[in-house]
């Protein structure tokens, strides 16, 4: 293994003192050329570079919030859709609390269809709210996202 050591240690004196590098000591050593795309240590960064990722963690923030602030509002929804159809104690202060939140995010879409069975009006309306937070919220997570 020495024997491999002190041939590769020779060859790399023989490249050095033909492109006019020779004492150097290093074997291992390897220059670079002084355009490289990539950021190593002891290279500066792009005129704006740490702005752009910056930007870019603020904005995938952004997103994720809006994204999860969305499904939030759905599963709220989904559990009143629940305690509707399954009948859940109204007197519970859980439920009550869910149907409150509920009532809130569904505003327009409450009474948007009229069925004469309750469970149904609920089904349709709210879960037609729910469908629309979530679209909406991931058309706008992935606009936020876009920023950059």
């Amino acid at each position: 293994m020495t024997k491999r050591r002190e041939e590769s240690e020779k060859a790399a004196k023989a490249d050095g003192e033909e492109s006019g590098t020779a004492g150097r000591t290093d074997p291992t050593a390897r220059t670079e050329p002084a355009t490289t795309a990539h950021r190593g240590p002891g290279r500066r960064a792009r005129d704006g570079e740490p702005l752009r990722t910056g930007v870019r963690r603020v904005s995938a923030t952004a997103a994720d919030a809006v994204r999860i602030l969305a499904m939030i509002i759905c599963v709220l929804l989904a559990l009143h859709i629940a305690f509707a159809v399954f009948s859940a104690n109204p007197d519970n202060s859980i439920v009550r609390t869910v149907n409150d939140w509920a009532d809130w995010f569904a505003w327009r879409f409450r009474d948007m269809f009229v069925p004469k069975d309750e469970r149904v009006e609920v089904l349709v309306n709210y879960g037609i709210a729910a469908v629309v937070y979530l679209i909406v919220g991931r058309v706008a997570a992935g606009l936020i996202r876009r920023i950059r």
